[in-house]
């Protein structure tokens, strides 16, 4: 099954981010588009975007290597990773995308080793394939949780910084 999760506007806070409908945590394509938002505060307050994915992962919050390596993924400028999973951000554009915000992604036909898990397909922008957001269920309140994320591989950089372009 195919989804598009849309924003008018993002979220730069976790109290933000808690007042979108998205944040009731009951359905596994919203906590997936709000992992995409939250890491698209990064670039400007990485203590609010650990915040709110700590938010996103409830019982289990971010380990400090799990920080480091979301810090290390942004270095050298690299900004435009989380926009790439908006659509219409592309290379060409700087990874822009309009507005409203939408982030598509599919059911993944990857096999899940337990129940209580999902994985969801994200599209980027710059990448050839889809990365993968997995989450875990929690059954006695039916909220899902994000358990772990894909999403800052390496993708093209935009036109504007390469030099072969």
């Amino acid at each position: 099954m195919e989804y598009n999760v849309t924003f008018n506007s993002l979220p730069k806070t976790l109290e933000e981010l808690k007042a979108l409908p998205e944040a009731d945590l009951k359905k596994p394509e919203g906590v997936a588009a709000l992992t995409v938002a939250a890491l698209n505060v990064f670039p400007e307050n990485r203590e609010e975007c650990y915040r709110m994915l700590d938010f996103l992962r409830g019982p289990r919050p971010l380990s400090n290597m799990e920080k480091q390596f979301i810090r290390d993924r942004f270095m050298d400028g690299k900004d435009y990773l989380a926009r790439s999973y908006f659509t219409g951000a592309n290379p060409d554009n700087n990874y822009e995308p309009g507005t409203p915000y939408t982030v598509w992604m599919k059911d993944s036909a990857a096999p899940i080793a337990e129940d209580g898990y999902k994985i969801m397909d994200l599209k980027s922008g710059g990448a050839d394939s889809t990365r993968t957001v997995t989450l875990r269920n929690k059954p006695s309140t039916g909220e899902w949780f994000l358990w772990e994320q894909m999403l800052l591989a390496g993708i093209r950089i935009p036109t504007s910084q390469d030099p072969w372009a």
